[in-house]
């Protein structure tokens, strides 16, 4: 289980992309994005998304405005010092306007901040269902496949990033119509500003962008590593762990080996980040020299007669604020870049599709079994293996029969159940339901049919209702059907010693949650496929943990309860096993035997062997 390789790629550290053009081209496509985000993000919610579009184009001119009107009063103060009347009432006027601007501004800007961090909210959980939904109708091999937990991992990340994403964006587009008006006043004054003002951001600019593509190409490089580290996270820190790492005092090597790869990360983004600071502050001070330059410019126009000293603040302070927008815009524009490289990874895992092959013209599926399965051939081999798991083999599982699967580990069993249910597609041979080609059926629709149990069942840290009805999760308000599977599975005595019963939630992960036996789980989980009702019911070793007696009973109950189903059983214990109808004997993917309890002991092979010896261990 702690068998985990710390072998790293020699490539891994900080990315080479670096200064290239193509480097600059790849930070600037990625905002192809951006009009499908803003899409997604309006039809969220059309009302709050259109008010806040309003009030920050309204917002947008505040600045210009409350700077205008600040050169009028301090030009006013100066014309009515000189004056021997005094008529004061342009002046109060003028600073009420200003007064009234202020508080629009701060009521704009929160009303913005309010309506950002909604919809931020809304969208985020919108993306979350939508990932998972999306993970759930992939394959189950490419969820087996490292490549694609890569794909799912860095579009995971980027559920909650795309918040801010979203407020920046918004942002910038206020703050470009902002510096559009204040470029026009500076142009109606002083065109020579721009030319400073252009000199005194630029190179930041490039800086930024520069290391913000280099900062993506780092996370993007480092995933698996990364996934990694959560993973050694996990398992120095988890309940389920715990005991085998006390036991076989893992704790040092487990968090020597995360000290190493997080160390190796720290100097891979160690490296870029004083890169990024040392190079920002040379071009900061190019950008103060000639913001200064162009404060020197304006203070030798004023004291030539050129301007007034109202238009010497109204220049001043809008160089100023120019400057501090188009800094601000700059350094934004790199990270909605840099977000917008994120927001390709997740869209590009939305946009995935299954690989499981479909036809045009698939049937409908019957509305009960009317002859069965007929497995001709059948041959399956795991992505990236040549090995055969699945090898040639043919059988028949007829309508109500109930047939077990027996064989060593390794054989195939489960992997032929896998592929019953479609969880995998066949490398070679045909899989037919009443003689019909499985795959001509929808996939989603075929898997109705089946209600399974596997011997690693998922032990849902929820209530013990809840975690019998996901069996059948549309019944869950069915209180009649959960305690009655609960009953059939022997659950309910368990349930019954709960504090909570039924509302008891399982497990220690939450407060107040009861921890149950292995035993104890697997009867709830049996619980789950007397609760799908289905036409064929799979159970895949659901009861190992239970002892002798207790399985033997829940094996009774469920061959009773299961009269006319068709029905598949893997199990290590024979005394299970021989309640079958037939029995399916698997070696190295292929059948070795198929026959009755009684025919295969008289067969003398494999089936004979395995019960002489379990029965040897018994005596």
């Amino acid at each position: 289980m702690f068998a985990i390789l710390m072998s790293r790629k020699s490539n891994a550290g900080t990315p080479t992309e670096g200064t290239t053009l193509h480097s600059y081209l790849e930070s600037f496509q990625s905002l192809r994005f951006i009009p499908r985000f803003f899409k997604l993000i309006w039809l969220t919610d059309r009302k709050l998304f259109a008010a806040n579009a309003t009030v920050r184009l309204l917002s947008a001119f505040l600045p210009v405005i409350i700077l205008w009107v600040g050169k009028e009063i301090i030009d006013e103060v100066i014309l009515q010092a000189a004056a021997d009347a005094k008529d004061l009432a342009r002046l109060w006027t003028l600073v009420l306007v200003e007064l009234g601007l202020a508080i629009v501004s701060d009521i704009s800007g929160r009303f913005t901040g309010l309506t950002d961090g909604l919809l931020g909210d809304l969208y985020g959980n919108k993306s979350s269902v939508e990932l998972i939904q999306k993970t759930a109708k992939m394959d189950l091999a490419d969820l087996e496949d490292s490549e694609f937990y890569d794909k799912l991992e860095r579009a995971r990340r980027q559920t909650t990033s795309r918040v801010g994403l979203m407020s920046n964006v918004l942002a910038q587009v206020q703050d470009l119509i902002t510096v559009v008006s204040l470029i026009a006043a500076l142009i109606y004054f002083q065109p020579l500003l721009i030319v400073l003002l252009v000199i005194s951001i630029i190179p930041a600019f490039v800086n930024e962008l520069k290391y913000s593509k280099t900062s993506y190409s780092l996370m993007k490089s480092w995933t698996p590593e990364r996934r990694e580290l959560d993973y050694l996270r996990m398992i120095g820190a988890s309940d389920v762990t715990a005991k085998e790492v006390k036991l076989f005092g893992l704790a040092d090597y487990i968090s020597g080996n995360f000290a190493k790869l997080s160390h190796k990360y720290y100097l891979a983004n160690r490296a870029i980040a004083i890169g990024r600071s040392v190079w920002g502050s040379v071009f900061h001070l190019i950008g103060d020299l000639a913001y200064y330059g162009a404060y020197v410019l304006i203070v030798l126009r004023v004291v030539s007669g050129v301007l007034s000293v109202g238009q010497l603040t109204f220049l001043a302070g809008s160089f100023n604020r120019l400057r501090n927008k188009l800094q601000t815009i700059f350094f934004r524009f790199t990270k909605i870049t840099e977000s917008a490289m994120y927001l390709q990874d997740y869209f590009d895992f939305i946009d995935l599709e299954p690989k499981v092959p479909t036809t045009e013209d698939q049937l409908p599926l019957p509305l009960q079994i009317t002859d069965g399965f007929t497995i001709e051939n059948l041959s399956f081999s795991y992505p990236g293996s040549k090995k055969l798991v699945i090898d040639g083999l043919s059988f028949t599982l007829q309508k109500g029969e109930k047939l077990a699967l027996v064989g060593e580990n390794g054989a195939g069993k489960t992997t032929l159940v896998k592929l019953l249910l479609r969880l995998y597609e066949p490398t070679g041979g045909v899989i037919k339901l009443d003689g019909i080609n499985i795959q001509r059926y929808d996939r989603e629709a075929y898997q109705q049919f089946f209600g399974a149990i596997f011997q690693d069942f998922v032990k849902y840290y929820l209530d013990a209702k809840t975690n019998i009805a996901v069996g059948s999760i549309e019944d869950i308000d069915d209180n009649h059907k959960i305690r009655k599977s609960a009953e059939l599975s022997l659950a309910a005595e368990v349930i019954d010693e709960l504090p909570d019963g039924y509302d008891q939630t399982l497990g220690r992960r939450f407060k107040k949650g009861a921890e149950l036996s292995g035993g104890q789980w697997q009867k709830i989980a049996l619980a789950r496929a007397y609760m799908a009702d289905s036409e064929v019911i799979i159970l895949d070793e659901p009861t190992s943990a239970l002892d002798a007696r207790a399985e033997y009973e829940a094996f009774q109950r469920f061959i009773g309860l299961t009269k006319g189903k068709t029905s598949i059983i893997i199990s290590h214990r024979f005394s299970t096993v021989r309640m079958a109808d037939r029995i399916l004997v698997l070696k190295g993917g292929k059948a070795l035997e198929l026959g009755t309890h009684e025919e295969l002991i008289t067969n003398d092979q494999l089936y004979a062997e395995l019960f002489d010896l379990q029965a040897e261990g018994y005596r």
